[in-house]
């Protein structure tokens, strides 16, 4: 049997806090307490972490940076809690209507940390050469199912707000 193949997204969420709430309001209401982890999808590798930052110049910007490797199984498993959770917490008392969102998909890592000369290496991820064709392919998967996913959120939130 194949393994499914890991891919690599990243989630760069920007939120602005409304006058008066802190980070500590924000995350109290961010936190997620449903893991993105699918029981019995668990692949070797898989995993979801996110980076919170406030932004220097302007300390009511939460920036939220998310890293998933998943199959696009567990992906779209992850998706599909993320509009649940998020439909059920929402931020609106914290945050200003505004979210800049920014949905990536990792063609390389690099690691620029020794010092001198580093020679010139083909894009890789995970120590496994981006195949760019391939590469090409998989942002088409990844559009689906991240507009599938925003559709999804939007009408729950629409939901929510005519409930309100």
């Amino acid at each position: 049997m194949k393994t499914p193949r890991l891919v690599t997204t990243v989630s760069i969420l920007t939120r602005r806090l409304k006058e008066g709430k802190t980070y500590e309001d924000f995350r109290r209401a961010w936190f997620h307490t449903t893991g993105f982890g699918v029981a019995g999808d668990e692949k070797e590798g898989s995993g979801n972490r996110m980076f919170s930052m406030i932004n220097i110049f302007d300390p009511r910007e939460i920036i939220v940076i998310g890293f998933s490797t998943t199959t696009f199984a567990q992906l779209e498993a992850a998706l599909d809690i993320d509009v649940k959770v998020r439909g059920e917490n929402p931020l609106d008392e914290v945050i200003e209507p505004g979210i800049g969102r920014k949905f990536c998909a990792m063609v390389a890592e690099d690691d620029f940390s020794p010092a001198g000369i580093i020679p010139f290496k083909p894009a890789t991820v995970g120590g496994r050469e981006t195949d760019m064709a391939e590469f090409a392919k998989t942002l088409q998967v990844l559009q689906g199912l991240f507009t599938a996913a925003s559709e999804r959120r939007d009408e729950v939130n629409k939901a929510r707000k005519k409930k309100s």
